[in-house]
């Protein structure tokens, strides 16, 4: 059978999501599906669990392999910030590495078109560059102003920054994504999730979803797995660890995989009467996509879940509490809250944002 998709010659977008747990990748897929049913040909390009999970999503596109940040989190959450200002120099490193293989991609492959999910070295000034951040505001703390105007300089080197949450009220990253004074290329086109609600009976009293950088997902992990003895009702547990062939294995009330594709994760969570997991950006999208009910744990020291739970909490929405003093009791505070509101709005007019990549290259010097 031959691809489903036209394609329109030379239309070739590179799609370079960070690899920090999955959020970066996940919320690509969409972007990348819109890029397919548009008549582009994405090539993907990243490192770790991010290139792989995508390596399944998408197991006909071209990937490409960029160097690693190598981010690893403290094991206690109070030693994150020094942790990242020790990692610091690898991460510069890692830019200008990629910064130097994206000229060589871009020559090698004609390359038409950037879209970067955070990787701070994917960007070319002869070819239209787009970067994807829910975070025009980067809170570290005392360091918050710092670390924002470092990641803005960065966001200007872009042609566009795609922010994926609504410009108004509601919306969903709060401060994060939203600056009293703009001087940013933004565009703000809505929550992407890859996942559909549908109806269907629940399977699933409570599913659990782990992610992000080691060692913090594995510690979660071994602590979840003691408090979920003590849990009445059947249990989804997805590890998020992305390996080359799926496992699952099923004792008693539980079952366990490593990792889920999108579909086979989409349809269970609508399975799902609630979720546990981290509340990263892109899972909030995802779980207001599906209007489920959750409890958030975030990661010990990183300032940006912390808030975003704050926030969920405070507004009524999520109950949320720190990995060291949650116990599985806790998940009865879900009921006293009214959960992430179903949201239906207008699909991303993804056809009117590609248009960036339409303009014409061939006499651009590369």
């Amino acid at each position: 059978m031959g691809n489903p998709y036209f394609v329109i010659m030379n239309n070739r977008i590179l799609v370079a999501p960070l690899n920090w747990g999955l959020g970066h990748a996940t919320r690509c897929i969409p972007i990348i599906r819109a890029l397919l049913k548009n008549g582009f040909c994405p090539v993907i390009a990243s490192d770790g669990i991010a290139l792989e999970l995508l390596r399944k999503e998408f197991p006909e596109l071209e990937n490409l392999y960029l160097p690693s940040y190598q981010i690893e989190y403290a094991k206690e959450g109070k030693f994150f910030k020094l942790k990242m200002i020790r990692d610091s120099p690898k991460m510069v490193k890692a830019i200008a590495k990629e910064k130097k293989l994206v000229k060589k991609i871009i020559r090698e492959r004609n390359i038409s078109g950037i879209i970067s999910d955070n990787r701070l070295g994917v960007y070319h000034k002869h070819v239209p560059s787009v970067f994807i951040t829910h975070q025009l505001n980067v809170l570290t703390g005392s360091t918050s102003w710092l670390s924002s105007s470092v990641h803005r300089k960065f966001i200007r080197k872009f042609d566009q920054c795609w922010v994926p949450d609504a410009e108004g009220k509601p919306n969903l990253s709060g401060k994060l994504g939203h600056l009293k004074n703009n001087s940013l290329p933004v565009r703000y086109i809505g929550p992407l999730s890859r996942l559909e609600k549908k109806e269907t009976e629940l399977r699933y009293d409570l599913a659990i979803i782990l992610s992000g950088p080691e060692p913090q997902r594995t510690l979660l992990e071994n602590k979840l797995i003691r408090e979920i003895t003590g849990f009445r009702g059947s249990i989804l547990f997805v590890r998020g660890e992305i390996e080359a062939t799926q496992h699952v294995e099923k004792k008693d009330n539980l079952t366990v995989y490593n990792f889920m594709r999108s579909d086979e994760l989409g349809h269970a969570l609508n399975q799902s009467a609630m979720v546990l997991s981290r509340s990263g950006y892109t899972t909030i999208m995802d779980l207001a996509k599906l209007g489920k009910k959750a409890f958030f744990i975030p990661t010990p020291g990183q300032y940006e879940q912390e808030y975003l739970a704050r926030r969920l909490d405070k507004k009524g929405m999520v109950p949320h509490a720190t990995q060291k003093k949650f116990g599985i009791h806790m998940l009865t505070d879900i009921e006293k809250y009214k959960g992430l509101p179903y949201w239906s709005p207008h699909e991303t007019d993804f056809t009117n944002l590609f248009d960036i990549f339409l303009s014409p290259t061939e006499n651009k010097v590369l």
